[in-house]
This record gives structure tokens, sequence and C-alpha cells, in this order.
């Protein structure tokens, strides 16, 4: 007779709720952040960090531009009003809402953290998060790719421009400096990105997973440097966990109302449901991937301030979105269920990138 072999205990892993979506990639932020606090590149390896910082955000600019499809772009124009919509959600009422929370200064927010939380106001819209939550909640996803890529095009341009403009000497003010680095950093790379796409972009397509880790290791590289940077000058000495909840508390009630006010507001300027989904997600949240970079180029020695809130808001507006995308499908399932709109393919979840 043989033994009988132990059935295996099966094992247990601990697993984050379904709606919590925590982006790995904010961990590795925040990793960083600590490597920075604990390590801070200092003297000649500041000198280094910084020159391979510099090296890095016009690489990541270059990519943008190679990847960015012109031809998809212009065909997207035909939905004109969406994507105006997008844009007006992103660089007007976002920016009207951060400069109201001037009134905060400095009772909930100290100077710093209202010039981090306005330039938040001022950064492009996602791409990858706007497209998979308008697919989970079964809205318009080729509206929500082409408003995306609008909002990436235009950012390169008004970001800059409008964190000169109102954020005066906290983003280097409109001096000659100023504009030369961002030309020379941010522009320019995209420019040469758009002009070698025709040769670059097959390339770039074949490579896409470990262009991947280049991009969000350029970044970290960033995010290092800026911190570093940071806390040679005392950071931790200028925000506390006090004042770190009331941030987070600002920035909650900044993302309701532009979920609320793109929900509401697109259904009063007439579009379907469809739509209005697409330009809700959207429409009200900011690219981690694109400000970051932009900081470094835009607050020097002060970067460090100026990209916390954006980290901050990244990862709530993950986490409000996921549920939110989810409560959509429901919803719009349910009314084709009782005669609705016509019900949409079952969608696969997809887990929430950057």
């Amino acid at each position: 007779m043989t033994a009988r072999t132990p059935a295996r205990t099966p094992r247990r892993t601990l697993r984050l709720p379904s709606w919590l979506p925590v982006d790995g990639y904010v961990l590795a932020l925040l990793g960083t952040v600590g490597l920075a606090a604990l390590l801070p590149a200092s003297g000649a390896a500041a000198h280094v960090a910084e020159g391979a910082a510099t090296g890095a955000v016009a690489f990541l600019f270059f990519l943008y531009g190679a990847r960015l499809s012109t031809r998809e772009a212009l065909d997207g124009l035909r939905h004109w009003r969406l994507h105006l919509t997008v844009l007006g959600s992103t660089f007007l009422l976002f920016p009207l809402l951060g400069l109201a929370a001037r009134g905060l200064v400095p009772t909930v927010l100290t100077p710093q953290l209202y010039s981090g939380f306005l330039f938040l106001c001022l950064v492009p819209s996602t791409i990858q998060s706007s497209i998979a939550f308008t697919s989970i909640a079964r809205g318009n996803v080729p509206a929500a790719i082409c408003a995306g890529s609008f909002s990436s095009l235009a950012g390169i341009v008004l970001t800059p421009l409008l964190a000169a403009l109102l954020l005066g000497n906290s983003a280097g003010g409109l001096s000659a400096d100023a504009l030369l680095r961002i030309v020379l950093q941010l522009l320019v790379p995209f420019l040469a990105g758009q002009f070698l796409r025709r040769w670059v972009g097959g390339f770039l397509a074949r490579h896409k997973k470990v262009l991947g880790y280049v991009d969000r290791g350029s970044i970290l590289l960033v995010v290092y440097t800026a911190f570093s940077q940071g806390m040679v000058a005392g950071i931790r000495h200028l925000v506390t966990p006090a004042r770190l909840g009331l941030l987070l508390a600002v920035e909650a009630v900044l993302l309701a109302a532009m979920l609320t006010l793109t929900w509401y507001g697109s259904r009063r300027l007439g579009f379907d449901r469809a739509d209005r989904i697409a330009i809700q997600f959207a429409g009200s949240k900011k690219s981690l991937a694109a400000g970051l970079p932009m900081a470094s180029v835009l607050f020097g020695p002060q970067a460090s301030l100026a990209v916390l809130p954006l980290m901050l808001f990244h990862q709530m507006q993950l986490m409000v979105c996921a549920v939110l995308a989810k409560r959509r499908a429901h919803d719009g399932a349910d009314t084709a269920e009782t005669g609705g709109a016509p019900s949409v393919g079952r969608i696969t979840p997809m887990t929430a990138p950057r």
C-alpha cells in the first residue's frame, strides 16, 4: 500500500481589496523619496545627479514626441467639442480652483505647499489611466485616447506658460533663462521625437516594455535629485504630518469638485453617456509622468515641495476613479437591462496604470 501524500495547504497571500488600487509605481516613488531622505546626493554627487536628471528629462520628452501619432491626433479632431471640453477642464477649471485655494494660505497650506498645489492644477491629463478607467466604465475609449493625447500635447506649451504666469518667482518667472530651459529641455526634444518618429516609431513599438522601464527609471532619478536638493535645503522642517493631512483634505475636495463638474457639466453641454464618461475621467486627472519632469525644469532646487502634492493626488485619483469606473459600468448595465442605452460588450477589468 502506497503512503498517501499529505494534501498541500493552500498558500495564503495578502491581497489588497480590488477597489483599492495602490499603484506600485507610487510605492517606488515613495521609496525613492525615502532613499533621498536617508542618502541625499550632495557635493560632487549632486552635480552628477543633476546632470543625469537634466538628460533624463530631455530623453523623456523625446520619447513622448516619438510615440505621439500625429495622424491619430488629427483624426480625432472630428470630435472637437469633447476635446475642447477636456482641455477646458484641464487648463481652465483646474487652474481656477487652484487660484481659489490661495485663500487657504497660510492657515491650511504653507506658501511652498500651495505652489505645489497650484502646479498640480496646471499639469496635463493622463493618457493610460484615462483610457483604462473609460474602458472599465464602458465609455467612449477612442475619445479618451485622443483627449489624453491632445492634453499631453497642449501641456508641453501651456503648463510651463501657466506656471510662469501664475506662480511667478516660485517657478522662475518669465525670465529669459527660464524660457530657454523650457525650450531646450522640453520643447526641442519633443519636436525632435515628432520629426524622427517615422524612423524610430517602429523600434519604440517593438521595445515598448523595455522603454517603459526607462521612462519610469528616468522619473525616479528626477525625483531622487529633486528630493535630495530638498533634504539639503531642509525640507523636513517645512512639511509636518499635520500639514500633509490638511493637504490631502484639500486635494480630496479638489478631486470631488472636478469629478462633479465634468460629469454634470458635460450633461448640460449635451454629451451622451459614453462621451460623459470619457470627459469625466480624462478631465479630472493629472499626469504624474508629465508633471514630475516639468517640475524639475521649472522649480529647480524647490522641485521637491512642488511635486509632493502631485504625487499624493496621483494615488488619490487612482483609488477614487477605480471605484467610480466600476460604479459607472454597473449603472450602465442596469440602464441597458431596463431598456435604456444599448449595452457595450463586457470589459475585462484593467489594472490602473500611472
